[in-house]
């Protein structure tokens, strides 16, 4: 067992040392700064309207009311879906690893792939309600399989081409599901049960298979009424948690953001050919942290996103935005905040008391309020990375769906669960690595597609704002397909 995972390590390092060079991180910032000129900084343009059209109609019925429609959700229970797959345990252990491994400045870091991001996920949302169809149940499903396959595909000579990117990012969405949605988030899970409650990891492991068994075999309907629950309580709850760590350590907050912005580079102490290093690893800590914690690039949330019973690709955009603004500039931040102005950090060094990422925040809490602080966090991880597990297995369950079939999607499923017990029981940080790795090879074809298709999301996004905002009578661009389109514009 011990030759296996020496070879699984030395295979993954290799494939995660390439994807998480010049590759991945050079699309990702392409395709984030692409986009956010294309659409004339549309993030900050709009920022009063895309909050008024998110954050500000949460509590509208056409909003939030559930729908009838089979495999359709709304439009809350879409964003609800997406968070419970992004707001997992990089929020907590992944800030924290970020800081421990990059220092204080991979912080902004993690700022800058979420400014970008925000444009990638609300591209890849376009997109993924513009190419989506119904499939053989009659339930909505789309993704960046889809617009790869239809949108790339349709260009002249790209139809082959197209079609490979699809099938290859299905693939690495199906391997991604059993990394970043499974074994990452059950590990955390098991790791801090048995740190806090000397809970067995076998025990966690079988609890959890139950668990996530009766939840995932309901499909979409059963997911998203569990996770728009669940998330709203464990991010209001953890938001409050954190402020008041750092109202309680308010005179570090000056010295903290200092350290962030004076470690950009890299910590100060290191000079010569060790300091380019250090920049470079500050800056792949906090795009990779940034991207686990968002998942903007990866065309993940699209899936759920494309579920919505929204006719508007802009609309829920714009939920994309917000998705990546809720999750990492003020989740990722909380956290990055109590962690530096908690006084396990050294603000010079970048050494962090601690080496364990879970065991740091539970650390700062518990230098706050005692050792309730280490329950309140095992129970936030416990949230968190059981909703990004059910989240997750959404993604996988299309990803499988438009390899094999519909009907064959219940066998993803059963493997899926089962292999809860194996993330309850591996090494922890195997499981973040094949996460890294995995997250990377996913993110490839898909940013082709979104650089491949940003004319239609210019289209797209230029049509809704004279007809939306600036009033003028258009026909709108609704969907790819003419059946759709036709049905959506006569129901606007």
């Amino acid at each position: 067992m011990e030759n296996l995972e020496a070879v699984v390590t030395k295979v993954n390092n290799a494939i995660n040392g390439f994807v998480w060079g010049v590759p991945v991180l050079s699309l990702l910032i392409l395709t984030g700064v692409l986009m956010t000129i294309l659409t004339k900084v549309f993030q900050i343009s709009h920022i009063g309207y895309w909050l008024k059209h998110t954050l500000g109609s949460i509590f509208k019925k056409e909003i939030n009311a559930h729908v009838d429609e089979k495999g359709t959700v709304s439009q809350f229970q879409a964003l609800c879906t997406a968070l419970a797959a992004t707001v997992g345990v990089g929020n907590i252990a992944g800030v924290a690893g970020a800081i421990i491994l990059g220092g204080p400045g991979a912080v902004f870091w993690m700022w800058v792939a979420a400014f970008f991001g925000m444009m990638t996920n609300y591209s890849e949302n376009v997109l993924g309600i513009f190419y989506r169809r119904k499939n053989s149940k009659g339930e909505w499903t789309g993704g960046a399989m889809y617009y790869l396959r239809d949108g790339l595909g349709g260009y002249r000579g790209f139809k082959h081409i197209g079609k490979v990117l699809a099938i290859l990012f299905s693939i690495f969405a199906v391997l991604a599901s059993f990394g970043i949605g499974n074994a990452s988030q059950i590990g955390n899970i098991s790791a801090n049960l048995q740190n806090v409650f000397a809970i067995p990891g076998w025990v966690t492991g079988i609890l959890l298979m139950i668990l996530t068994g009766l939840v995932v075999v309901g499909g979409i309907k059963r997911i998203a009424a569990v996770t728009e629950k669940i998330v709203p309580f464990m991010v209001v709850l953890y938001i409050i948690g954190t402020v008041a760590v750092i109202i309680m350590n308010a005179s570090r907050v000056g010295a903290a953001f200092g350290a962030i912005f004076s470690s950009i580079f890299g910590i100060k102490a290191v000079a010569g050919g060790a300091a380019g290093y250090v920049f470079a690893e500050v800056i792949t800590m906090g795009f990779k942290r940034g991207v686990f914690s968002n998942e903007a690039g990866l065309g993940s949330s699209v899936m759920v996103h494309s579920a919505s019973n929204v006719k508007e690709p802009v609309r829920q955009g714009m939920w994309g935005i917000f998705e990546v603004f809720m999750d990492t500039i003020i989740v990722c931040t909380l956290t990055a905040l109590s962690i530096l102005t908690s006084g396990c950090v050294d603000l010079t060094t970048g050494v962090a008391d601690v080496a364990d990422k879970n065991a740091l925040v539970s650390e700062v809490f518990k230098n706050s309020f005692g050792s309730i602080g280490g329950y309140f966090i095992a129970i936030a991880i416990l949230l968190f990375a059981f909703s990004t597990v059910l989240g997750w297995n959404y993604y996988g369950t299309k990803a499988w769906e438009f390899l094999f079939g519909t009907k064959s999607t219940i066998v993803y499923k059963v493997i899926f669960v089962l292999f809860i017990f194996v993330g309850a029981t591996m090494d922890l940080a195997l499981a973040w690595d094949i996460s890294d790795t995995f997250n990377g090879l996913m993110a490839l074809p898909n940013l082709i597609g979104v650089i491949a298709l940003c004319p239609t999301v210019v289209k797209i996004t230029k049509n809704y704002i004279r007809r939306n905002i600036k009033g003028e009578r258009l026909e709108p661009m609704l969907s790819a397909h003419p059946e759709i389109q036709e049905k959506h514009a006569s129901e606007l």
